[in-house]
């Protein structure tokens, strides 16, 4: 029986006493320590994070990391979910479009009915707060972000469990209210998640975890909440989705949206006139599953793809060029672990060799462009049918790619392009019969 387990908005890595291929077990987890961090310098909403054990000094167990996250499951098997018999569903209300004006290519606005939202199309992933990637100073965290949002970058994608990122949001949207013009403010997003254990979605268990993260972000009204559920043979995702509609109601929630969910429970989702704007998924070139069945659902709905593991944590770029892996300590260290994520998915998509005439096949349009590999991944997804926005993970205070990320908005790829990078990717299995429907690889045991 597979122990505790984390979706990849949290700690994959965390997997223990299972064979499950797509998460590894890791102490770097508790690396992540805020610098001259004291009890005094933060008050009112954002002093929470300081009780999680992954934020204390004296913590350097893996088990006590485990208890500074509250959200966790028991992985259950869905391979005797049979589909259930239902009408087609029919075009509803939902429509995401491209901004007018300067910022045409780099904004995007999806809409619900009356909700509606405009973001980024390429947002800052903040998962890499969560442990794994370097200790964090939080005030040089927070002078990152401004730095983003300065640069035109000014959606972040975070978590009610990515360690503090959600408190970092707050004093970060604070600092902007403060020292920025309100045409600025105006422009931020802040995106979280709420990824609850198995128990019971009642109106009160909900209501107390959205004015939580509302506390941390410091925020009268979220402006997107992407929901997470891990078993389907449980149907309460369907209660807690119908509170969140509520809440959204009383102005606590601007938008309501999912992540990892599959083509199947999206459908049934939106069956139940539960307005969903968009769900969050892993896609990448290697990983072109959300374009075999979810695409066609959210073609025919307007709900939109937001999605992750775009530049598979730093694997497609120069840096793995020309490497060969399955030479001990021959190529760079797989130390963070994203890099360890989705080397596995290299390895189940057709393994280091092929891996490597993608590279070089994106190295060939990066340099025809004068842009790097990472712009030249990203903007292929941008590029794909039903995607509005596509993560790239900050390393705020650590290392910044803003100059790469902005060149996303510029860069177009043409046929020859599009067709070269199609004719690798093909060449790969086929991850939908490997792994199953998008967020299949968190719930398969």
């Amino acid at each position: 029986m597979p122990a505790l387990s984390f979706c990849h908005c949290c700690v994959p890595l965390l997997y223990i006493g299972c064979d499950q291929p797509w998460f590894l077990l890791s102490e770097d987890v508790v690396d992540i320590r805020f610098d001259h961090l004291a009890e005094d310098e933060i008050e009112g909403p954002h002093a929470p994070f300081l009780s999680y054990p992954l934020f204390q000094k004296e913590s350097t167990s893996l088990a006590m990391a485990t208890t500074g996250v509250h959200h966790f499951q028991l992985t259950h098997s869905v391979s005797s979910i049979r589909p259930s018999t239902r009408t087609k569903l029919r075009p509803n209300s939902v429509r995401c479009c491209t901004t007018t004006g300067t910022t045409e290519a780099q904004n995007v606005t999806v809409k619900n009915g009356n909700d509606s939202l405009e973001i980024c199309r390429v947002l800052n992933g903040m998962w890499q707060t969560s442990g794994g990637w370097g200790r964090i100073d939080r005030n040089d965290a927070v002078e990152a972000m401004l730095r983003y949002a300065d640069a035109g970058l000014s959606t972040f994608d975070m978590a009610d469990h990515y360690g503090p990122a959600e408190d970092l949001y707050g004093i970060f949207i604070n600092r902007v209210r403060r020292e920025r013009p309100p045409e600025l403010l105006e422009k931020v997003r802040g995106l979280t998640k709420w990824v609850p254990p198995p128990v019971k979605m009642t109106s009160g268990y909900v209501r107390e975890n959205i004015d939580l993260s509302r506390r941390r972000m410091d925020v009268a009204s979220l402006d997107m909440l992407q929901f997470h559920w891990w078993d389907y043979s449980n149907s309460g995702y369907l209660d807690a989705l119908k509170h969140l509609t509520d809440l959204k109601g009383e102005g606590k929630i601007k938008t309501v949206a999912l992540t990892n969910f599959d083509t199947e429970r999206l459908q049934i989702i939106l069956e139940n006139d539960i307005p969903v704007v968009s769900n969050q998924v892993q896609h990448s070139i290697v990983d072109m599953r959300p374009q075999q069945k979810m695409a066609e659902l959210c073609q025919l709905t307007g709900v939109k793809l937001i999605t992750y593991g775009t530049v598979m944590g730093g694997l497609l770029s120069e840096k793995f060029l020309d490497t060969n892996l399955s030479i001990p300590f021959a190529g760079p260290p797989l130390n963070t672990p994203s890099l360890q994520k989705y080397k596995r998915m290299v390895d189940a998509w057709g393994g280091w060799s092929l891996f490597q005439s993608l590279l070089q096949t994106l190295k060939r349009v990066s340099l025809k462009h004068g842009v790097s590999i990472p712009t030249v991944a990203v903007r292929y997804i941008l590029d794909q049918p039903g995607v509005a926005g596509s993560m790239i993970g900050v390393r705020l205070g650590l290392a910044e790619h803003i100059k790469d990320s902005n060149a996303i908005f510029s860069l177009s790829l043409d046929e020859e392009d599009m067709s070269s990078i199609q004719e690798v990717s093909r060449k790969g299995k086929d991850l939908l019969r490997v792994i199953g429907d998008c967020g299949d690889e968190y719930r398969r045991a």
